[in-house]
């Protein structure tokens, strides 16, 4: 039996303090279009085998990319991910693993938690990072947030290469916190301009967001951008949404970073239909009590045991309550432990190692793509992924290669559907995952149907 806890009079009471005449007024900001009009077309009722075997059908009819070639990349990419990482996540004492309240019966998850911000602002090269965030779009978020707490200005450049979705979140916070932003227009067809970003800021100007490599597959170089944004009193923020890349680039905070906020979804954490994925977090020692989230410490206990505890957690659930940092309430603790395992065993050499190897794999298939009539490759510098101009609208060209059992790339279009110039602009990424059969099989493909 249901406990609905609220009465009518309960419910009433309280759309009159909102000032909203029923429950629907509050979905009034969701477009109409995303509204369900009508029950979902599934069935209402079945047996749990008959449910295995619909479900089970309906998946079927997807082109999965650990089946077949895949070149996705634009923020979530296929990485190979060890057995012993799911092994050791499936353990009782992590797979349920929640906020840590209690240290005297958390010490195995923060301990970890503990490790996990140690490697992060080791990648990242900061001082201090949390214990990790939703996924790198809501990091973002937080960073532009919190550099506006910081410097009490409410004003953000964007640079034009960062993903859109990283760019949609975090204007769905600064709207409802009366902060501007600012970005230049990206042109995926010449190098990244710092110039572009750097005529943008003034006085006013909180802080600088900079992703690299960008939407586009550009490395940006981040110290005259920093500089720039030091010199009118504004930090830096820069954003990295493939986290291995950083075995191989300089790390932001080398690059005079303020905060650096990345999707560490590549380590540890397989694609996932957009999620869940696991938000990364660092920043500077004098900036670590305005970063939102929670930082596990070490200490001792009354014994002189090493130990672990909750050491900052200015969230609005603990004593700051409406001063808190944040309103994220958790963290992606089990991706993040996913994410620990596998830094773990790669190591420092090992990481060094596969990011070499994604950026030969990435080489190469840029070398053959380029040989093919009818594809421009567009970049001068990139990681594991590229931009390429198609003589066919990317739209087109990707639904052909699928039909091909090819995941191809991702039409730039299907990211910034209002940019038209861009229609036949395709990102395509290459990891680890890929063998010389999967290039040769796109390249072939790609002969065929331009």
């Amino acid at each position: 039996m249901r406990y609905l806890p609220l009465t009518d009079v309960d419910r009433s009471e309280m759309l009159d303090a909102i000032g909203a005449k029923s429950a629907v007024d509050m979905y009034c900001d969701v477009p109409a279009q995303a509204l369900l009009n009508a029950p979902v077309d599934l069935p209402s009722h079945m047996g749990e085998m008959e449910v295995e075997a619909f479900i089970g059908a309906m998946a079927a009819k997807n082109l999965s990319p650990s089946t077949a070639p895949t070149f996705l990349g634009a923020g979530a990419y296929r990485h190979h991910v060890p057995a012993s990482v799911d092994y050791m996540v499936q353990r009782g004492e992590f797979l349920t693993a929640y906020t840590p309240y209690q240290p005297e019966v958390s010490q195995g998850t923060l301990q970890y938690l503990f490790e996990f911000q140690t490697q992060v602002a080791l990648l990242t090269g900061m001082e201090v990072a949390n214990a990790s965030m939703y996924d790198g779009a809501t990091a973002c978020s937080e960073a532009v947030l919190m550099a506006s707490r910081v410097t009490r200005k409410h004003r953000a450049v964007l640079a034009g290469g960062l993903h859109p979705h990283y760019f949609d979140v975090t204007a769905t916070s600064a709207h409802s916190l009366n902060i501007d932003l600012v970005t230049p227009d990206s042109d995926p067809t010449r190098p990244a301009d710092p110039a572009s970003v750097i005529d943008l800021i003034d006085d006013s100007t909180s802080c600088v967001v900079v992703q690299s490599p960008d939407l586009f597959g550009r490395i940006i170089d981040l110290a005259p951008i920093a500089e720039a944004a030091h010199a009118k009193g504004a930090l830096l923020v820069a954003v990295v949404s493939e986290i291995v890349s950083l075995g191989l680039l300089e790390a932001p905070g080398n690059q005079g970073a303020d905060i650096v906020v990345a999707e560490g979804q590549s380590l540890g954490n397989a694609l996932s239909y957009g999620g869940p994925y696991v938000g990364l977090f660092a920043t500077t020692s004098k900036l670590v009590r305005q970063m939102p989230g929670r930082v596990c410490g070490q200490t001792q206990d009354v014994e002189g045991e090493r130990g672990w505890v909750l050491t900052l957690s200015t969230r609005e659930q603990h004593i700051r309550r409406e001063k808190a940092t944040s309103n994220i309430c958790t963290n992606s603790g089990l991706c993040a432990l996913a994410f620990t395992i596998h830094a773990s065993l790669l190591g420092e050499e090992g990481l060094s190692r596969l990011a070499r190897l994604n950026h030969a794999k990435a080489c190469q298939l840029a070398d053959q793509l380029a040989g093919v009539d009818g594809v421009e490759v567009l970049n001068d510098s990139f990681f594991n992924e590229f931009t390429v101009k198609l003589s066919k609208p990317a739209a087109q060209v990707v639904e052909a290669l699928a039909a091909r059992g090819i995941l191809g790339g991702i039409p730039v279009s299907r990211l910034l559907p209002e940019r038209a110039d861009l229609a036949n602009m395709m990102l395509v990424s290459a990891t680890e995952c890929n063998s010389d059969e999967d290039m040769h099989a796109l390249t072939s493909a790609l002969q065929e149907v331009l």
